[in-house]
């Protein structure tokens, strides 16, 4: 349906997101293994890998620091030794526009990481082969189900901490 002036009413605008940096900001692999002496033998190793996610604002317009940072450990699955473990704190710079400020945060928790998850894996692959291990090649991470899980554990916390004042 048009208007009186004869124009259609404008489409929402879309969300825009633009990469403007990408970079490591933190790394650490230890090859506790190698270190001890231990043989990898056959085992397959037990592998847990934590994630964390941190956005904060920086001093641009519409520019936002977002940051995943992994723990993967790997332990042998029968004795629980350490093989190896590693810490990776993977930064991207974004410009973000035409986000709803009560949506942004989730934007950036959600799509952002999302955005960067192929080159984190990438470079997670290329360090443990680097490292003498085969390469481990991260399953893909549902950063939804991560935010949602962060939202639900502080409002159990938040509650929590309502009952223990009461």
């Amino acid at each position: 349906m048009a208007e009186e002036n004869g124009a259609a009413p404008a489409a929402p605008t879309p969300p825009r997101m633009q990469v403007l940096a990408q970079f490591i900001k933190d790394m650490s692999f230890e090859n506790i293994a190698a270190q001890k002496g231990l043989g990898e033998g056959d085992q397959t190793p037990d592998i847990q890998v934590q994630v964390n996610l941190d956005a904060k604002k920086r001093g641009d317009e519409n520019q936002f620091e977002v940051s995943t940072k992994l723990e993967v450990t790997a332990k042998t699955t029968g004795e629980g030794k350490p093989i190896f473990l590693m810490e990776l704190e993977y930064t991207g710079i974004f410009h973000v526009e035409n986000v709803p400020e009560d949506q942004l945060h989730p934007y950036l928790m959600i799509e952002c990481p999302r955005m960067l998850f192929p080159f984190l894996r990438r470079i997670v692959s290329d360090v443990t082969r680097d490292g003498g291990f085969p390469p481990l090649n991260l399953e893909t991470i549902d950063f939804l189900a991560l935010y949602r899980n962060e939202l639900a554990r502080r409002a159990q916390a938040e509650a929590a901490a309502k009952t223990a004042d009461a």
